[in-house]
């Protein structure tokens, strides 16, 4: 049992930092607790994309005042379409974070991998579960919803036609960063011993980060963030407009969950100062 440390009128638990995974556990392939991790990542990027690109689809549709003779103050709004991004990721991050960490991102994957929290093996095999989540999800959209789906652009990401390249891989970079920082410092086990007087829910914050980026880079890029969600509705929808400038999907939140993993583990908890310290205070032998 951890000392209770008292801090001011409460008491903060001690805490357990736990020490980096190895790069490459093979170990992990022959347990029942891995695979089940890799369905979890599946199933929930499939309700990820299955929720909100049909609810872009359909704000589309409802907007459209030509073809369908909709009302274009109609629909659930782009405010609507950045609360169904959070709010997926909120209740899919809830359901799953106990089973496989619940990172339905494989931006948020490649973070946590550079920060030696996840192995190399597990992080490629989640990505790629993500992925096919993805696809399939986009996949069901499309059969539920098919002439919508086309006429609509099918939900693909693009750079949006008064935007640079630059501009938009910044947006991706940017918003990415807030992602994966907000994954980190919600989970970080510091923040739960010390903050432990204060009931924290993981997925409310990280969802909230998802819904504040959509709001700012939607008119930009559609919002990618999410490589997955990229890929599945570029494969599907199979467009040349989806498939422009769809690297920009990948660098960017790749770039972003690096710079969100070295900024929280070198700069905010200092982990080479640490390691550093711990090696010139190690007896000589």
């Amino acid at each position: 049992m951890g000392k209770d440390v008292v801090e001011g009128s409460y008491a903060a638990k001690d805490y357990h930092d736990p020490g980096p995974v190895p790069v490459v556990d093979t170990e992990e392939l022959r347990k029942w607790s891995f695979y089940r991790a890799l369905i979890a990542e599946f199933i929930a990027t499939l309700l990820f994309l299955y929720v909100t690109v049909l609810t872009v689809i359909e704000y589309k549709s409802q907007t459209d005042t030509e073809a369908e003779g909709g009302d274009a103050c109609a629909g659930v709004g782009l405010l609507g379409v950045a609360w169904a991004f959070g709010g997926m990721i909120f209740l899919l991050v809830y359901c799953t974070a106990g089973i496989s960490g619940g990172h339905i991102n494989p931006a948020v994957t490649f973070g946590l991998v550079l920060a030696r929290k996840v192995s190399v093996v597990r992080g490629v095999m989640y990505m790629v579960a993500q992925c096919l989540g993805a696809i399939c999800g986009v996949g069901l959209v499309k059969a539920v919803q098919k002439g919508h789906y086309r006429r609509y652009g099918g939900g693909a990401n693009q750079l949006a036609d008064d935007y640079s390249m630059g501009v938009g891989l910044g947006a991706e970079i940017i918003g990415t960063f807030v992602l994966v920082y907000t994954v980190f410092s919600a989970t970080d086990p510091k923040r739960s011993a010390r903050d432990s007087h204060v009931p924290i829910l993981a997925p409310l914050p990280i969802g909230f980060a998802v819904f504040v980026v959509h709001l700012a880079t939607i008119p930009i890029t559609g919002t990618g963030i999410n490589p997955a969600r990229s890929l599945g509705v570029a494969v599907i929808y199979n467009q040349r407009k989806a498939w422009n400038h769809h690297w920009m999907f990948w660098v960017g939140p790749f770039i972003g969950a690096a710079l969100a993993a070295f900024y929280h583990q070198f700069v905010l908890r200092a982990s080479a100062a640490k390691a550093l310290g711990s090696f010139r205070s190690a007896p000589n032998i």
